[in-house]
C-alpha cells in the first residue's frame, strides 16, 4: 500500500475519525509556486461558469454554476484544496454527461484556496462543518428554486464525506455519489441516510479510517443497515483522489506519493456516476 506523504487529517474537525494521527508533511516550498501557477492556468476554464451568490442564515457565499438551465441539479463539493481547477474540471465534466446536468460548486472556504498541502490542511481544520452542511442545503434549495426538479450531491475527499453527511442531514437531497471520503459518526451516521448513495474508493488509498479499504467496508455495512439503495465500488490499483486526471492534478498526486494512473478506472467511475444520477434524478 502506498504511504501518503501528507499529514493524516486532523482530529480537530468533527468530520474525521478520532483515531487518525499525524504523519510527515512534505515540504511546502516545492509546491507553492507550481500550485499558484496551476490555479492561474485554470482561470480560462472558469469562463464557462456563472458566478452567483447564495444566502442562508444571515451569511452569503459564492457558488459557480455550469450546465443546462432546466436540467437536474448536482451540487459538487470541493476537496480540501478549495474551489480550484480540479473541482471545476469535475463540475464541467458532470454538466456534459448525458442527459445533461446543472452543476453547482458552493465555495465552502469563502474564496480561499490551498496552494500547498499545509495551506489546504489549515483551511480544512478551520472549516465550520455544520456550517458547510447548511451551505450544501442552501445550494440544493437554490437549484430546486431555479429550474432543477431533483438535485443530487457529489464530492471528492473532504467533499465526499460531506456528500454522505448531506444524505443524512439534508432532506431535500435526492441522490448522492461520494468519492473517497466517509464522515465520522460525530458529523453524521451513514446508517441514517435518507437518499440513495453510490460510493467509490481506491484499493490503495492509505488514509486510514477515512477512505481506505476498511473505511469503505465499514461504510457499506452502515448503508446496508439503512435499507436505502446503495452501491460501494472499489478500484484495484488506485489510490486516493484517483479521479484527478488533469496534468496539474496528476503532478500534484505524484508529489504526494500517489503515482497511480488508471484511465479505465476513471471512465468506469464516471459511467457508474452517470447511471446512478440519471436513475434517481430523472423526473
Amino acid at each position: 500500500m502506498l504511504v501518503a506523504a501528507s499529514r493524516i487529517f486532523s482530529t480537530r474537525t468533527h468530520l474525521f475519525k478520532p483515531s487518525l494521527v499525524r504523519t510527515h508533511l512534505p515540504s511546502a516550498s516545492g509546491y507553492r509556486f507550481a500550485f499558484r501557477s496551476m490555479a492561474d492556468s485554470a482561470a480560462a476554464s472558469a469562463s464557462s461558469f456563472n458566478k452567483i451568490q447564495i444566502q442562508r442564515d444571515g451569511t452569503t457565499f459564492d457558488a459557480y454554476v455550469v450546465g443546462k438551465e432546466d436540467a437536474p441539479g448536482i451540487v459538487v463539493l470541493q476537496e480540501w484544496w478549495g474551489v480550484d481547477y480540479e473541482i471545476k474540471n469535475h463540475a464541467v465534466k458532470i454538466s456534459q454527461l448525458n442527459p445533461g446536468f446543472k452543476a453547482l460548486i458552493p465555495d465552502l472556504y469563502r474564496g480561499k484556496v490551498g496552494l500547498d498541502v499545509a495551506e489546504a490542511q489549515h483551511l480544512m481544520d478551520g472549516l465550520d462543518w455544520q456550517g458547510a452542511v447548511k451551505d450544501i442545503r442552501a445550494s440544493v434549495n437554490w437549484l430546486k428554486a431555479n429550474g432543477s426538479k431533483k438535485v443530487g450531491v457529489t464530492g471528492f475527499c473532504m467533499g465526499g464525506a460531506l456528500s454522505i453527511a448531506s444524505a443524512v442531514l439534508v432532506p431535500e437531497v435526492d441522490a448522492v455519489v461520494a468519492f473517497y471520503g466517509v464522515p465520522s459518526s460525530e458529523l453524521a451516521d451513514p446508517a441514517q441516510v435518507k437518499a440513495p448513495i453510490q460510493a467509490h474508493f481506491g484499493e490503495l488509498d492509505s488514509f486510514v479510517g477515512f477512505s481506505d479499504v476498511t473505511a469503505a467496508k465499514a461504510l457499506e455495512e452502515k448503508l446496508k443497515a439503512s435499507g436505502i439503495p446503495h452501491e460501494v465500488h472499489m478500484y484495484p490499483g488506485s489510490a486516493h483522489a484517483f479521479m484527478n486526471r488533469s496534468p496539474e492534478g496528476v503532478k500534484r498526486r505524484k508529489g504526494m506519493g500517489m503515482p497511480d494512473e488508471d484511465a479505465t478506472a476513471v471512465e468506469l467511475a464516471w459511467s457508474r456516476f452517470q447511471s446512478w444520477m440519471t436513475r434517481f434524478l430523472s423526473t
